[in-house]
């Protein structure tokens, strides 16, 4: 039909303008957050680029899901304010038969929603993670400039390493300082590499040096030479920990782990296509205007209608991380009131000039009950 062929066009349309200016300023927020955190030394820098992507999957599904969402509201919105839709209505034409024009566009975002919520966010969010966590367990003589005093991430250890050898495998003169809450340790050295034993654990380790134990501010302290010295940079354990998350595991581990906080991670990845799916249909009887009135108080209630959807599902997605609701009974109740709610928001449209609208009813009862009886003579 023309009328469809028409939708899907200003669909498609508006759909690529929202998609554009969601995904830019997303963008753009995340580019200034990594780029903050490669200046402030917590993040490689040559490690922007692949970050930035692995964020863009992250943010993804949602940046979708609204698009969709706001070109339905849009489309419609207008066909309203341009008396469009009396056009639709005149013509015979219901407003759920805007449903599959709606649908042939929103249908592809939906499957990539899901696509990415199951699959492509879990990885990039692991791997996210393992840049970030191999940036933060590198050797710390390693982010080291040769003649430049340098903190290590933990905070607790100041480096000194004044040049590299020929080969650049080891470093030379090495000066470490590090605080805990006995003291301070200074330990200075001819030459140091950094070393992985067979546990995966990291040692640095420096050759022909001398150490001193002692409190700042006494003169008491401990002095000792030796041929070999190894400090623990980073235990296996720890390397592991942030790729072990459980935002970061993928949807099949998630259901075989089978606790609360996997099953509430689980909650959440297969809500968001279900959400993409109910908000779309959601936007059509809730794109009604007023032409005499305008669509501002309108799309401000949508909005707060979708917000609020979305607030709801991470409430549930809490409570059964909580272990106070069972995953089972938790995952599909919200998103059938959902689709009850819509289906009554689809009636209230279709029978707004009908005799048995709610509006008219009461209208009719007030005045059979308010107006003045007329009294024979």
């Amino acid at each position: 039909m023309i009328f469809q062929r028409a939708i899907r066009l200003e669909l498609l349309n508006t759909t690529g303008a929202v998609f554009t200016t969601l995904f830019t300023i997303v963008i753009t927020v995340m580019l200034i957050r990594i780029l903050g955190d490669a200046a402030a030394g917590k993040v490689a820098s040559a490690d922007v680029v692949a970050l930035l992507g692995f964020s863009t999957l992250n943010y993804l599904p949602v940046i979708l899901t609204l698009t969709i969402f706001i070109a339905v509201l849009s489309v419609v919105a207008r066909s309203y304010q341009d008396s469009e839709m009396v056009v639709w209505f005149a013509s015979g034409l219901s407003l759920m038969q805007w449903i599959r024009p709606v649908m042939s566009v929103g249908l592809p975002i939906m499957l990539l929603v899901g696509v990415l919520s199951l699959a492509l966010t879990p990885w990039a969010n692991g791997k996210s993670a393992e840049f970030k966590e191999r940036f933060r367990n590198r050797e710390d003589i390693s982010r080291i400039s040769p003649g430049k005093f340098q903190e290590s991430a933990a905070s607790d250890r100041i480096f000194f390493v004044e040049g590299l050898t020929a080969d650049s495998t080891k470093v030379k003169n090495v000066f470490v300082n590090q605080s805990d809450s006995k003291g301070d340790v200074i330990v200075s050295s001819q030459q140091g590499e950094i070393v992985i034993d067979e546990y995966g654990d990291k040692f640095l380790i420096l050759d022909k040096g001398r150490r001193y134990d002692g409190q700042p501010g006494q003169a008491e302290f401990q002095m000792m030479d030796f041929q070999r010295y190894g400090v623990l940079v980073a235990s296996k354990a720890e390397q592991i920990t942030a790729y072990k998350a459980v935002r970061n595991l993928p949807t099949p581990i998630l259901w075989e782990m089978g606790t609360p906080e996997h099953m509430s991670e689980l909650l959440w990845r297969i809500s968001l296509p279900l959400m993409s799916f109910l908000l779309t249909l959601l936007a059509i009887p809730l794109g009604f205007v007023n032409p005499r009135r305008g669509r501002t108080i309108n799309l401000m209630i949508a909005l707060l209608l979708a917000v609020s959807y979305s607030n709801a599902v991470g409430i549930v997605q809490s409570f059964v991380a909580q272990a106070k609701w069972t995953w089972a009974w938790s995952w599909w109740p919200l998103h059938l009131f959902g689709l009850i709610f819509i289906a009554l928001l689809f009636a209230w449209r279709n029978n707004t000039n009908s005799r048995w609208h709610p509006v008219i009813l009461l209208s009719m009862v007030k005045r059979l009950l308010f107006s003045p009886k007329v009294v024979a003579s």
